[in-house]
């Protein structure tokens, strides 16, 4: 028996038996009700409202603060001998680095396929009211991680509810927040495994395959596969066992040059447009509040852009907290700022960039897409870019590795904490982990099993419920520590704290 036969066999058996189970928690995460012509899934309106409420709350903090946020990334406001083992830039690159990826190219084509281009604006207002969220569950994850004799740092929702619903609501809210931590660490595990492992890894050797091998190429065999799963899973296996400085080393350099790569690739086609960019942002803002031709109207762009950018940058779900919680930093506030840029990097930035550089190429397959043709995402922003740069097949295939990669990465650290808060932190359990998630690659190289990928999806969400109930009952401990930040930062630069975060007054008062 042959190795494709094998892996269609277990394709298939997976599938059989998990796909009515997804089916039906597809149905309960995604339920959605009939809104003006269109559909609106409760779970986006969820994370859309959460988002509302904390930019009101902190009195739209990701406008205010975003300079004082960008200067912490800097180092601005180090201390010396702080709690942690990584830098503020590094915590931001290594979360970016668990977002950004294939939604950013394919999900965004799909879009603005469905919505039209004005999703594009809606987009970009969801990812600016997501910084907000992301502010308020970043700092809860700094507060109340857990600092490891070694030196190692665990956090995010599986901490930061038991131990943040304890101190505000006793015993009560111990045994509710031990409940949510249990179940917040098993659908990080399982949405880690397959939608940030296998998923990854299956989307990005099939583009691989494709652009260098094609259908009757070594690549495309199976051997092709199982080596390029080899590969890809020695990397990912080195780089794990240094832990999250191993992992931020890597994301702080692969971050900014996948970005880099990328957003010169829109830049390029979009100055090769020049004449067009008036007529885009017109297009797109008239589409945002005349939207013909969408189902639902202007309510189905917002919708559309919503749920892309809900998709897209992760605010409320609670997996950006665990890598930011590793921050070395004595105020958690700090890195909530920072944690605020994420969503704009994701959303505003990137995922804006790809959508302008579609409506401003305008390919044939858009256009096709648009009257309800069945066209992958990637095809649409690769043709896009084939207008201008015809070899950019090639340049795609090597974002779309260093988006899968990095994602791999940092979720195989979300997926480590997770499994060491259910099993335990011993080295052992922790080489069991990295042995399953390695092995998890070479799967994703040759199965794709789409109905697990698809439950890991719904538990994804599914988190967002409990984490975001759990924000709004622990946001008063999130505006302390905001209070408490800008009071070091109003002391720092009057000079009444030193760098190394001494009090000047009783250094003086000692001498």
């Amino acid at each position: 028996m042959s190795l494709d036969s094998v892996t269609q066999n277990v394709d298939e058996a997976v599938s059989d038996f998990f796909e009515p189970i997804a089916k039906w928690l597809g149905e309960v995460v995604f339920y959605a009700v009939p809104v003006g012509g269109t559909e609106l899934p409760l779970i986006v309106a969820w994370l859309v409202v959460a988002g509302l409420v904390f930019t009101g709350w902190f009195g739209f903090v990701q406008v205010r603060k975003f300079t004082l946020a960008l200067d912490v990334v800097r180092g601005k406001y180090d201390e010396k001998g702080s709690t942690g083992e990584v830098n503020h830039f590094q915590a931001l690159t290594a979360a970016v680095s668990g977002t950004v990826g294939l939604g950013n190219i394919a999900g965004v084509a799909v879009a603005v396929s469905i919505g039209g281009p004005g999703a594009t604006f809606w987009m970009i207002l969801c990812g600016l009211l997501g910084m907000a969220t992301k502010f308020v569950e970043v700092t809860l994850g700094v507060k109340y991680r857990e600092v490891h004799a070694d030196g190692t740092v665990s956090g995010g929702p599986m901490h930061y509810l038991p131990k943040g619903l304890a101190e505000r609501f006793g015993s009560g809210g111990a045994k509710l927040g031990k409940v949510l931590a249990v179940l917040a660490s098993i659908m990080v595990l399982f949405f880690g495994l397959f939608g940030g492992n296998l998923f990854q890894t299956n989307q990005s050797y099939a583009q691989v395959a494709s652009t260098f091998g094609g259908e009757d190429g070594f690549l495309a065999s199976s051997a092709g596969a199982v080596l390029f799963g080899l590969v890809v899973a020695a990397l990912v296996g080195l780089v794990l066992l240094g832990g999250i400085r191993s992992i931020a080393s890597v994301t702080s350099r692969l971050v900014p040059a996948m970005a880099g790569i990328y957003i010169v690739a829109c830049l390029v086609v979009i100055l090769g447009n020049v004449a067009h960019v008036p007529d885009a942002f017109q297009t797109i803002l008239q589409g945002a509040f005349e939207a013909d031709g969408v189902a639902g109207g202007v309510l189905g762009a917002l919708i559309i852009g919503f749920q892309r950018a809900a998709f897209s940058n992760e605010a409320g779900l609670g997996s950006a907290p665990i890598a930011h919680s590793a921050v070395k930093t004595n105020h958690p506030a700090s890195e909530g700022l920072v944690a605020l840029l994420e969503p704009f990097i994701d959303t505003v930035v990137i995922c804006t960039m790809t959508a302008l550089t579609i409506v401003i190429a305008n390919p044939a397959s858009w256009g096709e897409a648009r009257a309800g043709e069945s066209i992958g995402g990637v095809t649409i922003t690769s043709d896009a870019f084939e207008t201008v740069l015809p070899w950019f097949p090639a340049v795609l295939t090597v974002a779309v590795l260093l988006f899968a990669l990095s994602t791999i990465l940092t979720w195989g650290y979300y997926g480590l904490k997770a499994w060491s808060y259910l099993f335990g932190k011993s080295k052992a359990s922790e080489t069991v982990f990295k042995a399953v998630w390695s092995l998890f690659v070479i799967l994703g190289a040759l199965m794709s099993l789409d109905s697990l990928i698809s439950l890991a999806d719904s538990a994804l969400f599914l988190l967002s419920v409990f984490n975001i109930v759990g924000l709004y009952l622990l946001a008063p401990v999130v505006r302390r520590e905001l209070g408490s930040f800008l009071e070091f930062v109003r002391a720092r630069k009057a000079g009444e704290i030193s760098d190394d975060g001494e009090d000047q007054e009783s250094v003086k008062t000692t001498v």
